[in-house]
């Protein structure tokens, strides 16, 4: 079995070339179903009988906090591929993806804290799943600060990709906190079906927009980060070359 495709994967040549032409797809389909699960949810979904219409900030808070999440573990991935394969593309992406991940888990706090205020009466409190939200920012801030500390670079790359591995944890805790403690933070309602179909399709909608906003955003700053890491290689000297002659 040849596992050429593999290597193809891991070539920040072939990744480069690969991606220039998915990126404007990928913005406008992201921002189509934003917009779309945004003013339905904000404008047109019913209002919650229990919360009235400080709910509805759930609809940017929740997509935003559940890809945080998936962009730490995506950032542990790339993180192993880096260790297990020694491919540079992975070291790369997981480098863009710390404050990429930390950028949608700030939002996450600041929309969470918008939601708190009219629910719990306070802007901020030291509830399980929000603190471990807090620790998941901060995870990523290291993971990021760990790969530039280090003069040689490999050695930077094997320490942030070891942290991701170990912060995963903190996942499963933000995933199960409240399940395992007495928490303020409600429980999940998509999965136990507890949320009506008027207010969960516009959720969804903007669930699977901010997931692929995420993944244009990756691939974005990982071309940028090829980009300034390959500046000295051959290809890109050609590629700026040709730009430039057009």
């Amino acid at each position: 079995m040849r596992w050429t495709w593999l290597y193809q994967l891991g070539s920040p040549t072939w990744f480069y070339q690969k991606t220039s032409t998915w990126l404007p797809y990928m913005y406008f389909v992201s921002l189509v179903l934003l917009l779309i699960g945004t003013v339905w949810g904000l404008g047109f979904a019913p209002v919650d009988s229990k919360q009235g219409n400080s709910y509805r900030i759930l609809f940017i808070h929740a997509p935003v906090a559940h890809i945080a999440e998936v962009a730490y573990v995506a950032m542990a991935i790339m993180g192993a591929a880096g260790l297990i394969w020694k491919t540079k593309l992975s070291f790369m992406a997981m480098k863009v993806s710390a404050p990429l991940g930390a950028v949608f888990t700030f939002i996450a706090l600041v929309t969470g804290s918008i939601w708190g205020k009219p629910t719990w009466g306070a802007w901020w409190v030291w509830d399980a799943r929000i603190t471990s939200m807090l620790i998941l920012f901060f995870l990523f801030l290291g993971v990021y600060a760990l790969q530039e500390a280090y003069q040689n670079k490999d050695a930077g790359n094997k320490a942030a990709a070891v942290l991701s591995l170990v912060g995963v944890v903190n996942i499963i805790i933000i995933k199960k906190s409240v399940e395992w403690w007495n928490t303020l933070h409600q429980p999940a309602s998509i999965t136990k079906g507890a949320i009506d179909i008027s207010m969960l399709v516009p959720l969804l909608i903007n669930i699977l927009g901010m997931y692929i906003l995420y993944l244009a955003l990756l691939t974005a700053w990982t071309r940028l980060e090829i980009l300034r890491q390959e500046r000295k290689k051959q290809w890109v000297n050609e590629l700026f070359s040709a730009s430039g002659q057009r």
